[in-house]
């Protein structure tokens, strides 16, 4: 599988370095792009190769896109790389897998790495991989604001990993004050990018990101997303096996947070329509819920859900830039400012645009199963607590905060 995923990537790229698709315009017409991921352009790979799809495409199902039949931008066949992305902790275990995907997409002309240490050998490695991006590197907060200029989209996976025994909760001291300190320079040195946060809890860490944006006078909350694609990542991967589906056409839309009870699959409205026993949801429901902590405990103190998590953070940079350079159906699961519910923060289905979330699906709250009602309910309190807590942190004085 690994193989077969890695010559299908490469394949993606050599896509676009050789001479034009003899592909009838027809035949672009006719492929189910609403079935296809946006990701690292392989919708057109899969066209020019002839097959229905790539093995990374049947294990991803990306952002929902239409066709694009227009003639200014038919996409898989005429993108022009010019986005800058930056990667903030990208010699890290998540940062460095999720550097290389983001090398590979056709949409980036400068992928901006940076970390306290170990970075120059990260970008060093990928700047060798012949894809149109150009790599550069950062190290330390000396470099940070040069890293962050006229930057698109920023990426914060930095913090410390999951260790065996460690809740998300345990994590929040030290990954708060990165997250707190990362974003003040994005609020300085570009504003108006999109800010992708990974870094864990990430039901406070969001929180603590918007209030830091807000002191700065430049917080959008258009633009401010949670990555929780993880959670839907695994929810279509886990559905597909239990029911024996094609992993390409599974779409479960997981709601709430992203820790523990606070991941919410709405099972009842999976696509295609499948049924469910009540213990198979109970059973699904709870693996989704503790799937990372199934990663933890399988490596056995040598790590967390690192690939995964950089494999479900690249769909939604994809899905990010595919909407900035105006495709105009992009939909993904993130964590979110929401008026959907009584908290203020919350993760859902959204439409991506130009200038960032367009809207929040509300169709999906409606008509749950009674599992599902009550199962909102109860996340509720726990994900109260933990925005609380994000927001009493960044409101704290410096030296307190600290601590």
């Amino acid at each position: 599988m690994a193989a077969a995923t890695s010559a299908s990537l490469f394949s993606t790229v050599s896509s676009y370095s050789s001479k034009p698709s003899s592909v009838p315009h027809s035949r672009l017409q006719a492929v189910k792009f609403n079935s296809l991921p946006s990701f690292t352009g392989l919708r057109s790979t899969s066209l020019v190769s002839g097959s229905d799809s790539s093995s990374l495409t049947k294990s991803l199902r990306g952002s929902v896109t239409k066709a694009q039949t227009s003639d200014k931008k038919p996409y898989g066949f005429k993108i022009n790389a010019s986005y800058k992305v930056a990667v903030l902790g990208a010699a890290g275990g998540i940062g460095q897998p999720l550097s290389l995907l983001i090398k590979m997409s056709p949409l980036v002309s400068t992928l901006h790495l940076y970390d306290i240490a170990n970075v120059k050998g990260v970008a060093a490695d990928l700047s060798h991989c012949n894809t149109p991006s150009q790599v550069r590197d950062f190290t330390g907060p000396s470099e940070l604001a040069d890293c962050l200029k006229d930057v698109n989209v920023v990426v914060i996976p930095a913090g410390v990993p999951r260790k065996p025994g460690m809740t998300r909760d345990d994590l929040f001291n030290i990954n708060a004050n990165i997250v707190k300190t990362l974003v003040e320079a994005v609020a300085d040195n570009c504003p108006n990018a999109f800010i992708h946060i990974i870094s864990n809890p990430v039901n406070s860490t969001v929180p603590i990101a918007a209030e830091v944006l807000k002191k700065k006078g430049v917080y959008d909350p258009k633009k401010l997303f949670g990555v929780t694609t993880l959670d839907v990542v695994r929810a279509n991967t886990f559905v597909s096996q239990k029911k024996n589906l094609k992993l390409i056409d599974v779409d479960v839309p997981v709601i709430g947070g992203h820790a523990g009870i606070t991941i919410l699959p709405l099972l009842s409205k999976t696509k295609p329509s499948v049924n469910f026993t009540d213990e198979e949801i109970q059973e699904l429901t709870v693996r989704i819920q503790n799937a990372g902590t199934e990663v933890v405990d399988a490596k056995a103190g040598a790590g967390s859900a690192t690939l995964s998590m950089a494999y479900a953070a690249a769909r939604f940079v994809e899905s990010s830039l595919r909407a900035l350079d105006g495709d105009g159906d992009v939909y993904e699961c993130s964590f979110v400012e929401s008026t959907l519910t009584d908290l203020p923060f919350f993760a859902s289905r959204i439409k991506l645009g130009k200038n960032g979330l367009e809207a929040v699906i509300e169709s999906d709250l409606q008509g749950l199963t009674e599992y599902e009602q009550k199962a909102l309910e109860a996340l509720k309190p726990e994900l109260k607590a933990s925005i609380e807590k994000g927001v009493a942190f960044a409101n704290k004085p410096a030296a307190a905060a600290a601590n």
